[in-house]
């Protein structure tokens, strides 16, 4: 008998530059001849790096992904601020960067550690009354966005580089979910009074995804394969619960079981491999947060 969930998975996508995260699910929705495709963790068409994609039923999934911790590499230049906080933008402001010395550098990057209050990008996806705010920018409104708390749990500058009134920063950032490594930029620059703006960047991981599991975008156009199968996503993102075929046969159904004494949500996985639900201990029932594989299939 053909396994209902077999087409249905993820696909962990290197995103070159210049292009959207929705251009890449169009892309991948002609190659896996399937509309039922979509993308977690939006990517600025200049970042390139780590995007994760839901496959037909893994598109359900993909609100329960764990992706609260992400990791980038980048370059920030110090010198100019820019519309966009980015290279893509137009300067607002210079100065003459090359008077600052390594300790100033310093200072500033650890008082972007840790937990901050950070304002995104007002070209950002974030959506506004509806509308994302990179939107109402183009067409021609002032948005300011409130600062929200994030935490950036390593800022490291890996090499530093001097061209004329310019410090080019590479660094590593590792951080909360909804960190914006542009307004890192732009917000080192505006502390040490120079502007500051991203001019590259490369998303390197998305909570248990790196780029050790991503594939270029243009292998998967010539050949659309799974990163993982629907089974393998629920295993590598939550721990595993072992559970009978019994068992797997109750949650399909939407049946809850008896508890266990478990913390947090767990992936339910049979002896013979499959993923059928997320659990989660509610009171005295074991109940199921999402059913990968529900018997109406």
């Amino acid at each position: 008998m053909n396994d209902p969930v077999q087409n249905s998975g993820l696909v962990v996508v290197d995103k070159p530059a210049g292009m959207t995260s929705h251009d890449v699910v169009s892309k991948l929705r002609r190659a896996f001849s399937t509309r039922r495709v979509g993308h977690a963790g939006t990517l600025d068409p200049m970042a390139t790096g780590v995007l994760v994609v839901g496959i037909e039923r893994g598109t359900r999934f993909l609100a329960h992904l764990v992706t609260t911790t992400k990791a980038y590499d980048g370059t920030i230049r110090l010198g100019a601020s820019t519309t966009t906080d980015d290279r893509e933008g137009d300067v607002i402001f210079s100065a003459d960067a090359s008077t600052l010395d390594d300790d100033q550098i310093a200072a500033a990057v650890t008082s972007l550690t840790g937990e901050i209050m950070q304002k995104p990008a007002s070209v950002s996806a974030i959506k506004i009354d509806g509308k994302r705010a990179h939107e109402r920018v183009r067409d021609g409104e002032v948005v300011d966005i409130p600062a929200r708390p994030v935490t950036v749990s390593v800022f490291d500058v890996l090499e530093q580089r001097r061209e004329g009134g310019f410090v080019d920063l590479d660094v590593r950032v590792h951080c909360s979910s909804g960190t914006y490594i542009r307004s890192l930029a732009r917000d080192l620059g505006a502390a040490l009074g120079v502007g500051g703006h991203l001019t590259a960047l490369r998303r390197t991981e998305v909570g248990p995804f790196t780029l050790e599991d991503a594939i270029p975008l243009a292998d998967l156009q010539d050949t659309a394969r799974l990163s993982l199968s629907l089974d393998e996503a629920l295993a590598r993102s939550y721990p595993v619960l072992d559970i009978t075929e019994e068992e797997g046969e109750a949650l399909s159904m939407g049946k809850w079981l008896e508890p266990r004494g478990l913390r947090g949500v767990h992936a339910a996985v049979t002896p013979s491999g499959r993923s059928i639900a997320l659990v989660e201990e509610k009171g005295k029932r074991l109940a199921t947060v999402f059913v990968a594989r529900p018997n109406t299939l």
